[in-house]
């Protein structure tokens, strides 16, 4: 009887309240650092210079709200066309062959018949350690007319053999720039990736006979596949990007480097040297949604292929 009331004693008694829960705010306080720098140094600044692309400054009347006026007269500038034009072919022309590359000094330094492999992989990767505007200086001394190796293998053949900084092979010869800087960076992703590969299925593939023509095109490249759509993603923002090579390089060759030879170029002379800063903006802000979607559409079809 005892333990029969203790059991309805039991049912008749209300059910525990679930305990609400509680957010815990602390993780927010170790991203907040983060947050604010973030905030500060690239949120802001972009936020600001849309804020500019909808206003112009007027020499009566200070500035004037314009509304999406930048845009249109940007859309008509034949100027932005030719140096977004250029780039665009820098990019079709210069990123395949950089990565062609930088792709076959990886496989080379990765295989096992390669003598001095830490060697080449400094000598390769060193290049990238040298800034850019000292790579500029120094190709710029390589190419001079008048003083550089260029000029003294004229002198020697007793005519003009080379001629880069002519308007036919300018373009040619800043990529030759870029590729010497970044080919070894670019090589060392694709190294990087090589050394995850597991060791199991280069061992299966000799047991199943596979050369080593066959193991690279089977196994290597299809696991470089992530790889190469980041390093191209890189060089796809670094092509847009192209600023320091034909900046200093304008010096040697002002009649064939322009002040909007890139969009770059362009965005910084409109700033700095015509002040036309709110136009300025307006280049800036369309060159980062054009760089954004084209980077997006490399990254999505390179997705797509690996799913398959």
């Amino acid at each position: 009887m005892t333990s029969a009331t203790a059991v309805g004693a039991r049912a008749a008694a209300p059910a525990p309240r679930a305990r609400k829960h509680k957010r815990d705010w602390r993780g927010w306080g170790f991203v907040a650092p983060f947050m604010i720098v973030f905030l500060a140094v690239l949120v802001a600044p972009v936020i600001y210079a849309i804020v500019l692309t909808l206003f112009r400054t007027q020499l009566v009347g200070g500035s004037a709200f314009v509304g999406l006026d930048n845009y249109l007269q940007l859309f008509q500038d034949p100027r932005f066309w030719e140096s977004l034009f250029r780039v665009t072919l820098f990019l079709l022309i210069q990123v395949p062959i950089m990565l062609g590359l930088s792709l076959v000094a990886a496989l080379a330094i990765d295989s096992a018949r390669l003598h001095g492999t830490s060697f080449f992989r400094i000598a390769i990767f060193l290049p990238y350690a040298v800034p850019g505007v000292v790579a500029a200086l120094i190709w710029g001394f390589i190419y001079g007319n008048q003083f550089g190796l260029t000029g003294s293998i004229n002198d020697l053949v007793g005519f003009q053999l080379l001629a880069p900084f002519s308007s036919e092979w300018v373009l040619a010869s800043i990529g030759n720039i870029v590729t010497w800087e970044f080919m070894g960076y670019n090589m060392l992703i694709f190294y990087a990736a090589l050394k995850i590969i597991p060791g199991e299925l280069y061992e299966a593939a000799e047991l199943d006979g596979a050369g080593q023509f066959r193991i690279v095109t089977s196994i290597k490249i299809p696991a470089l596949r992530g790889a190469i759509v980041i390093a191209t993603i890189f060089s796809i923002i670094g092509s847009f990007q192209l600023f320091n090579e034909p900046n200093l390089l304008k010096n040697l060759a002002p009649n064939v480097i322009s002040t909007y030879f890139t969009p770059n170029m362009y965005a910084y002379n409109l700033s700095f040297a015509g002040q036309q800063f709110n136009y300025s903006a307006t280049v800036a802000i369309v060159m980062g949604i054009i760089t954004a979607v084209i980077a997006y559409i490399v990254q999505l079809r390179g997705s797509r292929q690996e799913v398959r």
